[in-house]
């Protein structure tokens, strides 16, 4: 159905196809004039006919009716469902959090969509002059369009007003403000919301009471406080809490909370991390739940080494305390490059673990790593030395104190105790773990009930070549990473894969700073005495390095394995003087010297040869003394001498002018 010249309309073919009447008596009724055709069918247009309803009898009328009981509506309707169209713009918009302010539950972005889609079509008929000429039987008639859209609510399920005005309103807001206007202001306020932001507050300030009370106690002590059975204060201002502050407000009656509630809010994530926050020491919050960086491995062994310590799980049975060692492993290669092992945790420990670090790499002709990442405690005092930055390492890294998830020395050191200790020795474990991680103790009945003992004990050189090793073991164990280093243990993986960047050993600088420290002094203008043994300077000529009448030096040098000296540098003061050269004795019983003797008289004479060559290339020339002579002072006599013509006297001769005039005649 549908307007034409303002009368509603039925088209022929609606009243044919819905059986109101047939063919042969529309056009009878059409040719007697009984039913008014107010537009023919057919032509180029392709028009069909159309019949006003008023002007159909009375029974065919009510078989109209019964079609369309809606009447003018059916049309609307039909034309509102064929241009009805998910509007996709709203669908992006609803589900975008930054354009639609908050985040829509998805009910709720289904509604707001149909509800855009619904007025998308509305507006459009709007706009459209001619469909709502056609439909309305005039201009745009928003009770009939208001009518048409509620009769559609179940269809589509949307939630626009079924007040003319009030829809009316709702497409303006729509076309003025977009979809904005179609979200309820019901989400995001504080209106329905028992638990505001202060009562809320007063909860959390409960639970992180010192006694550390539990959701039950934390409820008890909030309703006492809001009957006013408990005062609460705030520590920091002295100030009274009140408890007319946490009622009601509809009622003025206290704000009772029920303990699921009260345990509701604090199970909240974000109120567990501000209370763990004030219940947690510092060192527990860190390592439980401060967020933490995310890391990845390098490419090169040498590259950066990671130095810790760790106490061996089985004890002594000398002293029955755990034996002290020190870890450097090669981040890369994940292998124990250096292990020093003590009674007491030291600076000898430390020193002792960087002098078999070195001793490897010197053994093998690999160069000075290129970083190393080392804790606080116990390397803090060579911050401004040996560990600052370019003097041995050219990068250096300190971890923050009492953060050993920084260090990437402690994850190796507890996979290294779980992979191969746990596996190779008994009583490897915790006495808090679990399963086959746990470790008894044998509990000591005495007055004391506090002593526990362990079932076994070793001795020292046992437990240090037995961990010796564990970390060959682990050395030479498939490199974890396989992707990356497929078949290669990590030792391989260290000698394999060494940072072609890094500089060569400087020796002298570990010398200096983690070797062996003697003062001494140069003896005939040749030697010095190290570790019981004489060493020769290089050359003669160093000796002009020394202070005036000063010939104490310091020695440095890195011991072996044994201890010995292989390198010796003196110093004197900070200025650094020579490196010496061991002196070879000779066996003075000529009958039985060997080539080695002969070899080592003939270098000792070449030291003295070359120590007169230097004296006689600097011997002082003599010089030769006089003493100055004294001359006789002479009497002299004072003569008077005539006086002298000036030089325009010389010039200026008297002319006798009769003997002048005589002479010309």
């Amino acid at each position: 159905m549908e307007y034409y010249g303002n009368r509603l309309c039925i088209s022929a073919r609606e009243l044919v196809d819905s059986g109101v009447m047939s063919i042969p008596n529309y056009k009878a009724m059409a040719s007697r004039g009984r039913i008014d055709v107010v537009r023919r069918g057919g032509g180029a247009a392709g028009q069909y006919a159309l019949v006003a309803v008023e002007s159909l009898p009375r029974y065919y009328r009510a078989k109209v009716q019964a079609l369309y009981p809606d009447g003018d509506l059916t049309h609307l309707k039909g034309w509102v469902c064929s241009n009805y169209e998910v509007d996709q713009a709203a669908v992006a918009f609803f589900h975008s959090r930054e354009q639609a302010g908050l985040d829509l539950p998805p009910e709720k972005i289904k509604e707001y969509v149909v509800n855009a889609s619904v007025l998308n079509c509305c507006i459009r008929l709007y706009e459209r002059a001619a469909t709502a000429q056609k439909l309305f039987g005039g201009k745009y008639n928003w009770e009939q369009m208001a009518k048409a859209i509620e009769a559609l609510r179940e269809e589509y399920g949307h939630t626009l007003p079924a007040s003319t005005l009030r829809f009316r309103k709702k497409v303006n807001e729509y076309k003025r403000n977009g979809y904005g206007c179609l979200i309820s202001g019901k989400f995001g306020n504080q209106c329905a919301r028992k638990v505001d932001y202060r009562t809320e507050r007063l909860i959390l300030g409960l639970a992180v009471l010192p006694n550390k009370p539990f959701n039950t106690n934390i409820a008890e002590m909030y309703n006492m406080f809001v009957c006013g059975e408990l005062d609460v204060y705030d520590p920091k201002t002295g100030e009274l809490m009140n408890p007319e502050d946490f009622v009601d407000k509809k009622t003025g009656e206290p704000k009772e909370l029920s303990e699921s509630t009260i345990t509701n809010y604090l199970n909240k994530p974000a109120n567990k991390t501000l209370i763990e926050h004030s219940l947690m020491s510092w060192t527990t919050f860190m390592h439980e739940q401060m967020p933490h960086v995310h890391r990845h491995g390098g490419n090169f062994s040498l590259s950066q080494i990671t130095m810790d310590d760790v106490d061996l799980t089985r004890k002594l049975k000398d002293t029955k305390q755990r034996v002290h060692a020190y870890y450097a492993y090669d981040v890369v290669s994940q292998c124990v490059v250096g292990a020093s092992y003590s009674r007491k945790k030291d600076e000898g420990l430390v020193v002792d673990c960087f002098r078999d670090m070195f001793r490897l790499i010197e053994k093998n002709g690999w160069g000075m790593p290129a970083g190393i990442e080392v804790e606080n405690h116990l390397m803090s005092q060579y911050k401004d030395g040996f560990l600052q930055a370019g003097v041995a390492f050219p990068f250096v890294h300190f971890c923050a104190p009492q953060n050993s998830q920084e260090k990437y020395a402690e994850p190796l050191n507890g996979a290294k105790k779980r992979s191969v200790i746990h596996k190779n020795h008994e009583g490897i474990g915790r006495f808090y773990g679990k399963g086959k991680w746990r470790q008894e103790y044998k509990k000591v009945s005495d007055e004391t009930n506090e002593l526990y003992e362990d079932k076994e004990y070793f001795s020292w050189d046992q437990l240090v070549a037995e961990d010796r090793r564990d970390s060959y073991e682990w050395n030479h164990q498939l490199h974890p990473n396989q992707k990356k280093f497929p078949g290669m243990t990590r030792w391989d993986v260290l000698c394999e894969r060494i940072n072609p960047t890094l500089q060569p050993l400087d020796k002298l600088t570990l010398a200096r700073y983690i070797g062996e420290r003697v003062e001494t002094s140069i003896r005939r203008n040749s030697t010095v005495r190290v570790a019981h043994e004489d060493w020769w300077l290089s050359d003669t000529s160093v000796l002009e390095k020394l202070r005036p009448n000063d010939y104490q030096v310091t020695a440095y040098y890195m011991p072996d394995e044994e201890g010995k000296p292989s390198e010796v540098h003196i110093f004197q003061g900070d200025k650094y003087i020579d490196q010496v050269e061991k002196v070879q004795t000779y066996n003075r019983v000529m009958a039985e010297q060997t080539e080695e003797d002969t070899v080592n008289y003939i270098e000792q004479r070449k030291k003295i040869a070359k120590f007169s060559k230097y004296v006689k290339e600097n011997a002082i020339d003599e010089l030769g003394v006089i003493k100055p002579s004294v001359a006789p002072v002479m009497q002299t006599e004072a003569v008077a001498l005539p006086p002298q013509q000036t030089e325009q006297e010389l010039l200026y001769v008297p002319v006798d002018v009769e003997s002048k005039a005589l002479a010309d005649m």
